[in-house]
């Protein structure tokens, strides 16, 4: 049995490895007596539970950061001043007043082709998908933007889905500049929901309520229908994420298998500025 015992050696680490967790005040205490009210009390779980709320690793994605001052020295601020000039002097009002006249002239065609072509309704889709492709031109006009499509064109057919990755409106803005594709929205009021019945609704969007249960069925099955239709526009999915700020990714990992049950194309869009 002498295998079985310790070595001084080791009996030495022991208790130097317990005297770092253990005082001579708690060694000196005498045992506390338990009550029932010690077993019933919750309030460490409820604090503990509280800072998880407060400091939520999910929560510090969507925290905007303070920008960090860089142009307060002698060499930079006078350029730094020069740039604030021709940025709020020269390209904001040059930028407004594209996108004014640009919205003035987009309305003046939607809004007649919109009501006066109502029984004509294959061509008013056709004017429609052009002028939101329209507007959005103007949009990255405003921006002196400057986009390179990466590979075909496209094209109305059935059966076919594209992907594209999401942070911003921006990009929405700018695959449809190309293609006036249906995407899957969620349902806004004001001014962004009367976009979305007005001008969106031509092409075919897809609403959705998140508070809503039952809209998951009927979003599923208004892609399917879409997706088979020979005249309608190619759909556009972002699943990557949500729009965060710069030091975080946020993806949806949950995936519905069942929302897709036919053969479909599946095409990544690619673009670059």
């Amino acid at each position: 049995m002498a295998g079985l015992g310790s070595s001084s050696s080791e009996m030495d680490l022991d208790r130097l490895n317990i005297e770092e967790y253990l005082t001579v005040e708690s060694i000196r205490e005498s045992p506390r007596k338990l009550h029932l009210r010690d077993l019933l009390d919750i309030s460490p779980t409820l604090k503990e539970a509280a800072g998880a709320i407060v400091d939520d690793s999910f929560t510090r994605c969507f925290k905007s950061n303070p920008p960090e001052p860089w142009n307060w020295n002698v060499y930079l601020f006078p350029l730094w001043c020069l740039g604030v000039v021709i940025r709020y002097g020269i390209l904001f009002p040059l930028r407004v007043t594209i996108l004014a006249a640009g919205w003035i002239a987009f309305f003046s065609a939607f809004l007649p082709v919109h009501f006066l072509l109502g029984d004509h309704n294959k061509l008013r889709q056709k004017v429609e998908r052009k002028l939101v492709e329209m507007i959005c031109s103007v949009f990255v006009a405003s921006w002196t933007g400057v986009i390179k499509y990466h590979g075909p064109r496209p094209s109305i057919r059935p059966q076919q889905v594209f992907v594209a990755n999401h942070t911003s409106m921006i990009d929405f803005i700018i695959l449809e500049q190309m293609t006036a594709f249906a995407v899957i929205m969620q349902k806004h009021p004001g001014w962004v929901g009367f976009i979305q019945k007005t001008i969106l609704e031509s092409v075919g969007c897809i609403w959705f309520n998140r508070t809503e249960s039952k809209d998951r069925e009927i979003v599923a099955r208004k892609l399917r229908e879409h997706t088979q239709g020979v005249d309608k526009n190619p759909v556009l999915i972002f699943p990557e994420g949500t729009c965060v700020n710069n030091h975080y990714t946020v993806m949806f990992k949950k995936v519905h298998s069942n929302t897709f049950q036919y053969h479909y194309t599946w095409m990544n869009m690619l673009t670059s500025c």
